[in-house]
C-alpha cells in the first residue's frame, strides 16, 4: 500500500528479459535502504525487491504488468519514480494506492503557466466511472487531483517540487504514463453494478 507521495527518482542502469519478464536493475539514493523482498513502487507499479546493494537494486515485472504498464517502454538511463509502502502510523499525504495499474493514459497536451504545469492526459473511455472532478488519482506513482474532466480526458496541475522531484518533466505529449484509478472509486462503481 502506497500514498503516492514520491520519496525519490531512480535511474535504470541495466534491463534483462527472461522468457516474457523483465528485469530492471534501478540505482537511486534509497537502494541501500531497502530489503529483499519489500514491496516498492516503480512509476505506480509494485514490484518485489529481489537485490538490494549500496546503490541498486534488482526488480522483474512479468507479462501481466508489462502489458498494464509503460514499464516495458523503459530504456537504460529511464527515470522512475520511487515510493517505499507506507507506514501505518504516519499521515496518508496523497491518496490510498496499491500499486497496481489499471491501464496506461497517453499525454495530448502540456501548458506552461507562471509558476505551475497543466497537463492533459485521454485514457480509455471504459474507466469513464472512475474519473470524477476534484478526484484523486495516480500518474507514474504520483497522487494528483483532476480536473476538467471529460468522458476520456483530464487534467492535472503540477507544482514546481512535484515537477522537478519526479519524472513527470520528462512526460511529452505522446508519452504513455501509468494510471491507477482510486481504489475506493472502484469499489463504489463495482457495489453499483447489477448483478
Amino acid at each position: 500500500m502506497f500514498t503516492g507521495i514520491v520519496e525519490a527518482t531512480g535511474i535504470v542502469k541495466e534491463i534483462f528479459a527472461s522468457g516474457t519478464n523483465k528485469s530492471f536493475v534501478i540505482e537511486s539514493s534509497i537502494s541501500n535502504e531497502l530489503k529483499v523482498d519489500q514491496s516498492l513502487s516503480h512509476s505506480g507499479v509494485c514490484l518485489t525487491v529481489e537485490e538490494a546493494g549500496a546503490s541498486q537494486h534488482k526488480v522483474t515485472a512479468i507479462a501481466e504488468t508489462l502489458a498494464k504498464s509503460n514499464l516495458g517502454d523503459l530504456i537504460k538511463g529511464s527515470v522512475v519514480n520511487l515510493e517505499r509502502c507506507m507506514l501505518m502510523n504516519g499521515r496518508i499525504d496523497g491518496h490510498i494506492v496499491q500499486g497496481h495499474v489499471d491501464d496506461t493514459a497517453t499525454c495530448t497536451s502540456i501548458t506552461k503557466n507562471d509558476g505551475s504545469w497543466e497537463y492533459e492526459f485521454e485514457f480509455d473511455p471504459k474507466f469513464a466511472g472512475l474519473v470524477i472532478e476534484k478526484g484523486s488519482i495516480c500518474l507514474n506513482g504520483i497522487s494528483l487531483t483532476i480536473f476538467n474532466v471529460k468522458t476520456n480526458s483530464f487534467k492535472v496541475a503540477i507544482i514546481p517540487y512535484t515537477f522537478t522531484h519526479t519524472n513527470i518533466q520528462f512526460v511529452q505529449a505522446g508519452s504513455r504514463v501509468n494510471i491507477e484509478f482510486d481504489i475506493i472509486g472502484k469499489y463504489i462503481l463495482r457495489n453499483n453494478l447489477k448483478p
